[in-house]
């Protein structure tokens, strides 16, 4: 569980609609989207390093304050990506 459970999915994502062709305000919304739904896949993941660590058990079913705040700063981007790179 941590932020880069959701940047590697939203790299991965932009990479290969930026190699597809999109545009970028339609590259990073559909990497937003795929950001949005790891974040919430890490509320099955176990911690296996950190602060979170001695808590694992307690954390299956909540998504990670971390990963669900990386999602939130890549999705609050794109109106600006839209407005100015359109």
């Amino acid at each position: 569980k941590t932020l880069v459970d959701v940047l590697h999915p939203f790299s991965a994502a932009l990479d290969q609609a930026a190699a597809d062709g999109l545009s970028v305000a339609d590259a990073w919304e559909m990497a937003g989207n795929i950001a949005d739904k790891a974040a919430q896949m890490t509320q099955d993941l176990l911690p296996k390093i950190g602060r979170a660590r001695p808590h694992a058990e307690k954390s299956i079913g909540t998504p990670d304050p971390g990963a669900v705040s990386m999602a939130l700063i890549i999705n609050a981007v794109k109106p600006v990506i839209r407005k100015y790179c359109s």
